[in-house]
Order: structure tokens, then C-alpha cells, then sequence
């Protein structure tokens, strides 16, 4: 796998940077949860920042943004520096927060109007309530909306001053399959519009369909920046066979060793992972592996439960990198 500075130089080289980080930094006390993180968003694609809760993410978001000073590093965006040129940046961006207080009396058409007046220009408002596919909605008060369309008023109201660079943190938790979907389809749309979007999530499938590039966060670095297709191909393997080991845990240190050991000897696999008691055997030959392992599993008396197969995603990147699931908290 390339490592992050070598993914940044190879997709600065292909189009314009709007946005440039350079090792920021921040501190809570003894905790730091941002760690010299340095990446750089073209023009025009959609740039994920991916990792479980606690990773970074939204705090590096808010201090591109603005809305939160580094204590160290720096941020550009359109050219204009995140602490220099603050009310510059504030022209360029459009934000939707992880949780939008909204005034939950107001009717959808005057809390959008009440933003556009904080502009000197911007949308029409029945327009963007019509690509949000809030329109039918337009008089109805904020407190009556369901969750999935909250959460298309909050980029609704980001959008009102036609940004250049739209920042949505983690847009769809908590929402629904079909509210998810229809938060899709409208990310993809404001790609095709020449936006630039900045979406931070912990839903790998969402990494997935929707970015351009990845920047992989853990415990506050950037552990692997790529496109997510090259991400997974780093794995070397095109298939997964996931099992438990019905009480690894509690085994003796030479029954856990025989049983890593078979597991490493299953035939075409190119690599294990393991959290906890859950084996990971990635391969090109799934149906090869999953034969020898089953004959080698039953001949040593193995107890495995959960056995299912599929093909790697970015979660099996993050597993063989941490160590840990990206749903872990």
C-alpha cells in the first residue's frame, strides 16, 4: 500500500487543489485527537474521511472549516488560510454539523430564507428545497419533519450560499435504508454539479459509492489515503472467509497457536487476520480455501461458528491495518 504522503502527491498531480492540509494538530488536555494530519482535496471530487467513532474526523472537519482552532499545522481552502482569513472561508463553504439545532417552530421556507439573509447573495430558496425534494414540505414547520428529511434541510441550508466546498459530517447516521439512499443520490448530484464535498462517515459501504478518495482515519492520523477500489485491491485478495472460533479466547496459548497455525496453512490464502476470536482468511481461490479449510477444521475438531464468505471491502483495510473493526467503539 502506498503510504499517505505518496497517495497526496499522486492525486495532486491530476487536478486543482481546493483544499490543502498541513499537519494539524489539536489537544484536549493529554489526549490528542488530531495527530499531524496532512492531505489535499481536488477540485470537484468527493474526498471521505473514513474511521470509527473517536478517529478525528469531525474535529480536523471543524478546524478546516474554521470553527475550531489548531493548536498546531494549518488549512487552506480556495487559497485562503482556515485562521487568516477566516471570513473569506466562510464565503466559500457551506457546512452541514454532525447535529443541526434548527428552530423548530419555523416553517422550512423561512428558516431557508432566514439563512439565505445571512448572504450577500444566494439560491433560490424553492429551488434547493426542490433538489432536496423538500418542496411539498416548504410550509410545513421544522419540529413535524422526519429525521432523513432534517437532515436534507441541513444541507439545504449548507447550500444556500452556493458554496464551492460543501463539509457533510457523517450526513446519514442514524437514518433509515431508504433515507440513506435518497442522502446518496443527492451527494451524487451535487458532485455532477461541480461541488466540492468533504463527507466524513463510518459506514464503509457509504465510502464506497459515494468518494472519490479515502483518507482512512484511526485514533486521530491518516493511516492510508487512495481511492477506495485501490484500497482494497491492497489487500492482494479478492474474496474473504470469516469464521469465529467458538471459545479462542479462553483456550491455552499452545491450542490458540495450533489453531492460528491451521488457519495459516488453509490452502491460496495470501493472508489472516484475527480480532479477538474472528479470523479473516483473504484469498483469490475462495472456492479452493473454503474446501481445505472445512476438511482441515473437521479433522482437528475445530468449533467455528458465523462461517461466511465474501468479497474484501474497506473494512477488511481497516481490520488489517488496526487490528479493529470500524464499527468497534
Amino acid at each position: 500500500m502506498r503510504s499517505a504522503a505518496e497517495a497526496i502527491q499522486v492525486a495532486g498531480d491530476t487536478g486543482e487543489p481546493v483544499i490543502v492540509v498541513d499537519g494539524l494538530v489539536k489537544w484536549y488536555g493529554a489526549h490528542t485527537a488530531v495527530n499531524g494530519v496532512r492531505f489535499t482535496v481536488m477540485r470537484g471530487e468527493v474526498f471521505g474521511l473514513l474511521g470509527p467513532n473517536g478517529a478525528g474526523k469531525t474535529t480536523t472537519m471543524e478546524m478546516i472549516e474554521g470553527l475550531r482552532r489548531p493548536d498546531g499545522g494549518s488549512a487552506k481552502v480556495a487559497g485562503f488560510d482556515t485562521q487568516k482569513d477566516l471570513r473569506k472561508v466562510k464565503e466559500v463553504i457551506g457546512v452541514q454539523l454532525q447535529s443541526t439545532s434548527m428552530f423548530d417552530l419555523l416553517k422550512v421556507k423561512e428558516i431557508m430564507r432566514m439563512y439565505a439573509s445571512f448572504y450577500p447573495k444566494s439560491l433560490p430558496v424553492e429551488s434547493l428545497l426542490e433538489a432536496m425534494i423538500l418542496k411539498e414540505k416548504m410550509n410545513d414547520r421544522v419540529k413535524h419533519l422526519s429525521g432523513g428529511q432534517k437532515q436534507r434541510l441541513a444541507i439545504a441550508l449548507a447550500l444556500v450560499n452556493d458554496p464551492q466546498v460543501v463539509f457533510l459530517d457523517e450526513p446519514t447516521t442514524g437514518l433509515d435504508p431508504q433515507a440513506r439512499r435518497t442522502l446518496w443520490d443527492i451527494i451524487l448530484k451535487l458532485k455532477e454539479q461541480g461541488k466540492t464535498i468533504v463527507l466524513s462517515t463510518h459506514y464503509m459501504d457509504e465510502a464506497h459509492v459515494l468518494c472519490d478518495r479515502i483518507c482512512l482515519m484511526d485514533q486521530g492520523k491518516v493511516i492510508a489515503l487512495d481511492t477506495p477500489q485501490r484500497l482494497v485491491r491492497s489487500l492482494h485478495s479478492d474474496s474473504a472467509i470469516e469464521f469465529r472460533a467458538s471459545g479462542y479466547e479462553s483456550l491455552p496459548e499452545a491450542e490458540r497457536t495450533s489453531i492460528l497455525q491451521l488457519v495459516q496453512s488453509v490452502a491460496e490464502t495470501k493472508q489472516v487476520d484475527m480480532r479477538k476470536d474472528v479470523f479473516i482468511l483473504y484469498t483469490d481461490n475462495l472456492q479452493a480455501s473454503l474446501i481445505d479449510f472445512i476438511g482441515k477444521a473437521g479433522a482437528a475438531g475445530l468449533s467455528y461458528a458465523e462461517l461466511q464468505t465474501r468479497t474484501a471491502t474497506l473494512e477488511d483495510v481497516f481490520i488489517h491495518m488496526t487490528g479493529r473493526s470500524l464499527r468497534e467503539e
